[in-house]
């Protein structure tokens, strides 16, 4: 069975290709692409097709390539015995599972697959060494869970179909499993059960619309913490009884608000979770089951709680906050609810945060100048242990560009003083000023620039001379839900008009040249590109548009069909005839006229998010003006690049573009 398992699922990976590539070659044979071969060692399959990009010379691959061999450790979670820990690391192209016994131990690989291996979850019981993990084909997202037995490395597909299925949690004996799926309708996440070792179907539990996930079970395993997700705003947490599917909210707010996290508390007595219901900022809180009592446990801290865990037997509890970016970890005690900042840890981003039976934390590390790394706390003594140490090629730390948080002015002002907006930027430490500038614009909306190892904007700095600037214009995370929504619906070019104002602190500055801006975005930040382009476009020399809007009503109605209703909260609803006609009237499509300035797009075939049709409409409506668009495809990824091959190439072509036009048109 094992081995016409795998003979079928190499015809079906073999078959999914196979389509990617034929989509692409109907787009050459339309008109709309010209194939050239890369001329590239960094392309050295066929997905990648290009379309009018040049060869990237050897000189910039050779120098590009010190930048793109270095590798990080995520921390995936202690290993079943606790003797080491698991963590996924990229084995040449792709993310797999590893294991590290020690600080400072070897790296023992544990998998190694084609396509990258996500969301890894180990089974709670330590006999039965295993864990779960997704994984999709060339980045379509429909992740199918599998099974990895970390004593034999004997993998086992749980799921069989076509549908999206995630957000594995496991009970706290590990017999069992809950997670989500749209197999019903592929629009619609509903809640399964999986048995292991169960020879029965796995069990639907729930089954009311909408996009559910499972957060924790409680102690004695006889409920389910779980959410609904309508959008970054309104998310609402509820408890599950898995036996017969009955439902209650957590809360009794009638309000919008956002239950992001949640878990149980000792012996189920309560929750603990996020919120920011009367608050601008997602705050940890504690629910009383019992009295009903809710408890605001962080408001003196004026950021999102970004992340939270407790440990093994529920009495103290781990959190994240994001400031600007960065995070700064507490410990709190969950009886008192007293709690105390951590010293001592890199400045940088915390996530993936777990704790050992003996009360250490462990966590990953990601710095602006070191990849993904796993530390350990001991929250006793805080002894702060770094178990893996990131590879990052001939990178020079010394000559490093340290992000710098500044605030700009905007167009409008809050209480009679001008509203600032964040941004972080990178100089470069050496170089004739002014320095070229590139404005890198964030996706999300909702998501935010994080300050975290950036191997590409060291490049644009040390290598290139470039400055960059990352702003978190309205309607970025992190900074309170009232910033988050201030371009939703009517307000959407109000965030292209804070690119603007960047423009104009840009031309106050005198080390940065005005005469020479690029910008550069991906997926909604793509659209702020084509925006920005269109609306300053005299006041920029080039764009680069990474998998981006290009027509607002295209997207809603091809995104993939579980994602629409939460992107018409943020963007408004194309099936209201007003909104319409306003979407139409902001989209980049429809000035397409109005881009005069190098433009490069950059794609994935199977993107499900921003389809392969928004990138080819603009690169068509663009080129009818003869306007110079450099347009690449990889036809085995999604929504980015996750394979390190077709990144590799990403980057040359960009850092090409970049040259050309931005640092020798400032030399000219």
């Amino acid at each position: 069975m094992d081995t016409l398992f795998k003979t079928i699922m190499t015809v079906i990976r073999i078959a999914h290709r196979f389509l990617a590539e034929a989509l692409l070659l109907l787009c050459i044979t339309t008109g709309l692409l010209v194939c050239n071969a890369p001329h590239s060692p960094k392309s050295p399959h066929s997905s990648i097709t290009s379309s009018n990009i040049p060869p990237v010379p050897d000189s910039l691959i050779q120098k590009l390539a010190g930048y793109q061999n270095w590798r990080g450790a995520a921390l995936v979670d202690w290993s079943p015995a606790e003797n080491g820990i698991l963590v996924v690391r990229r084995a040449q192209e792709t993310g797999q599972i590893y294991r590290v016994d020690k600080p400072g131990g070897a790296f023992y690989q544990l998998t190694d697959l084609r396509e990258s291996v996500l969301n890894v979850s180990v089974c709670p019981d330590a006999k039965r060494q295993c864990a779960l993990f997704l994984q999709d084909s060339g980045g379509n997202e429909n992740f199918q869970i599998h099974a990895l037995d970390l004593g034999s490395l004997r993998i086992t597909r749980l799921t069989s179909d076509s549908a999206q299925n995630d957000g594995a949690v496991w009970s706290n004996r590990g017999d069992r499993f809950v997670y989500s799926s749209n197999r019903r309708n592929n629009r619609d996440f509903d809640l399964y059960l999986h048995r292991i070792g169960g020879s029965a179907a796995d069990s639907l539990i729930l089954s009311k619309g909408g996009i559910w996930s499972a957060h924790d079970w409680s102690p004695d395993d006889r409920m389910i913490l779980v959410s609904e997700y309508t959008s970054r705003t309104a998310s609402r947490l509820f408890i599950l009884d898995p036996r017969d599917g009955g439902v209650r909210p957590l809360t009794a707010t009638t309000d919008t608000v956002s239950e992001e996290l949640g878990a149980w508390s000792a012996a189920g007595k309560g929750v603990f979770f996020t919120s920011d219901n009367a608050t601008d900022f997602r705050c940890l809180r504690y629910k009383n089951l019992s009295s009903g009592d809710e408890r605001l446990l962080t408001a003196s801290i004026p950021w999102d709680v970004r992340e939270f865990s407790l440990s093994k037997d529920r009495t103290l509890i781990a959190f994240a906050t994001n400031e600007h970016g960065f995070s700064r970890l507490y410990f709190m005690d969950a009886s008192t609810f007293s709690y105390r900042p951590v010293p001592d840890l890199p400045r940088g981003i915390i996530s993936n945060l777990a704790f050992d039976s003996s009360s250490v934390l462990a966590m990953t590390v990601n710095t602006h100048d070191h990849p993904e790394d796993v530390y350990t706390v001991d929250t006793r003594t805080f002894l702060i242990s770094r178990w893996t140490k990131s590879e990052t090629g001939r990178i020079d730390s010394a000559a490093e560009a340290v992000p710098e948080i500044i605030h700009y002015p905007t167009f409008d002002s809050v209480k009679g003083k001008p509203r600032l907006i964040p941004c972080i930027i990178y100089k470069p430490s050496r170089g004739k000023t002014p320095y070229p500038v590139c404005v890198m614009i964030h996706g999300g909306p909702e998501s935010q620039f994080w300050p975290s190892f950036k191997p590409e904007v060291r490049f644009y700095t040390q290598e290139l001379g470039i400055a960059v600037l990352a702003p978190n214009v309205r309607g970025s995370g992190g900074y309170g839900k009232t910033w988050l929504t201030l371009d939703n619906g009517y307000n959407r070019e109000d965030a292209v008009r804070d690119i603007g104002a960047l423009l104009d602190w840009i031309a106050r500055q005198p080390d940065l040249d005005p005469a020479a801006v690029a910008v550069m975005g991906g997926s909604y930040g793509g659209y702020m590109t084509l925006a920005a382009l269109i609306r300053y476009g005299e006041r920029l020399a080039a764009g680069i548009d990474l998998y981006g809007i290009s027509d607002f009503v295209t997207f809603l109605e091809h995104t993939a069909s579980y994602r629409a209703d939460a992107r018409r909260v943020e963007y408004g609803d194309e099936r209201d005839p007003r909104m319409r006609k306003f979407l139409q009237s902001i989209s980049p499509l429809t000035h397409a006229g109005r881009i005069r300035k190098p433009l490069l797009i950059i794609q994935g075939a199977n993107d499900a998010r921003v389809p392969l049709s928004e990138s080819r409409q603009i690169v068509q409506a663009v080129r009818k003006n003869n306007r110079n668009v450099w347009f690449l495809v990889a036809g085995d990824e999604g929504h980015g690049y996750r394979k390190k091959s077709n990144r590799d190439y990403q980057e040359a072509v960009t850092a090409l573009f970049l040259q050309r036009f931005l640092v020798e048109k400032k030399r000219h």
